[in-house]
């Protein structure tokens, strides 16, 4: 195996350790996804159907959402069957699509973040401008620039890494993961690590402007009582889900780079998975529960549900 055209398949030794309870991880898997995509689904069904809920803020919030959706469909499907299985493998092509919908989904998730953040600033510091600064138009556009330069992004990182040469094939993760397939190289991969550095500092920034923007939303809401109101209600889930990101891709982020090989398999596969399980699941939840909007319109569908359920039954 001399070049990377040679690696037809991947084994994925991170699943091995989930042999001797494999029965009742895929139980939990499996209800972790139905989790995931129950409440992703309703939370952007909710959005969609309410036209009270057309507003910026919302678009955001529904775009996380699907985002969720689309960043755990590189994962659990593949995982589930793994389980299943005896044998763990997967395909070259199948390793570079699934690192591409899992980085993508990780940058579009900081991507989206970063423009609710700019549009709590210019709701609680500059709101007589803030139907000027954020329409629905607006909105749009810069969700769309949210979604199309990660994509690219990690396009252009899939496309240089599918040049190396390969001296392996075994990676020691529950998925595939882009530095694992560079620690595998026998070729230079010093435009990957300047590329992924490039990256890495780029979504940082990003992390950097949602701090500045809440130092100022933190300063704006102290000086009243409805500026204080509005950043409790909007804020604050903004600020969970984004203090859940962080800490999830952190933990992935310096297991995959400087992970050691005395900790136990079963504390990296978790410390690997996390920002898969925890903010597709914790973000609509959260969102869900504490802004009012979005809560009473759930309830009132879920009721309205239950109605036509009742009487379709007692037809």
């Amino acid at each position: 195996m001399n070049n990377s055209s040679s690696i037809l398949l991947f084994s994925l030794s991170g699943v091995s350790v989930t042999v001797t309870y494999r029965v009742t991880l895929f139980l939990l898997t499996l209800l972790c996804y139905c989790t995931i995509l129950v409440v992703n689904v309703s939370l952007i069904l909710t959005i969609i159907l309410d036209k009270n809920l057309h507003e910026p803020m919302y678009i955001c919030l529904c775009n996380l959402c699907i985002n969720g959706l689309y960043g755990t469909a590189g994962f659990y499907p593949k995982f589930v069957s793994d389980l299943l299985s005896d044998i763990h493998l997967i395909s070259y092509a199948g390793c570079l699509l699934q690192i591409y919908v899992i980085y993508s989904y990780a940058m579009v998730d900081y991507s989206i973040l970063a423009l609710m953040a700019y549009d709590r600033y210019v709701a609680i510091c500059r709101p007589l401008q803030y139907h000027s600064v954020i329409s629905v138009q607006r909105i749009a556009a810069l969700v769309s620039f949210s979604w199309l330069v990660p994509l690219c992004a990690e396009a252009l990182m899939i496309s240089l890494t599918s040049t190396l040469k390969l001296c392996g094939s075994h990676i020691q993760k529950l998925y595939c993961e882009n530095w694992s397939i560079i620690k595998l190289a026998c070729s230079l991969t010093a435009a990957n690590n300047i590329i992924g550095l490039f990256f890495i500092s780029f979504y940082f920034g990003h992390v950097l402007f949602i701090v500045w923007s809440y130092v100022w939303l933190v300063k704006t809401a102290l000086k009243s009582k409805e500026g204080r109101k509005k950043f409790t209600q909007t804020c604050v889930p903004h600020l969970l889900c984004l203090l859940n990101a962080s800490a999830a891709l952190l933990f992935d982020l310096m297991y995959a780079r400087y992970g050691s090989t005395s900790m136990a398999q079963s504390v990296k596969n978790f410390m690997a998975i996390q920002f898969l399980i925890i903010p597709p699941i914790i973000n609509p939840i959260i969102y869900g529960l504490i802004l009012t909007k979005v809560r009473s319109r759930m309830i009132y569908l879920c009721m309205m549900a239950g109605q036509r359920f009742k009487l379709k039954h007692q037809v």
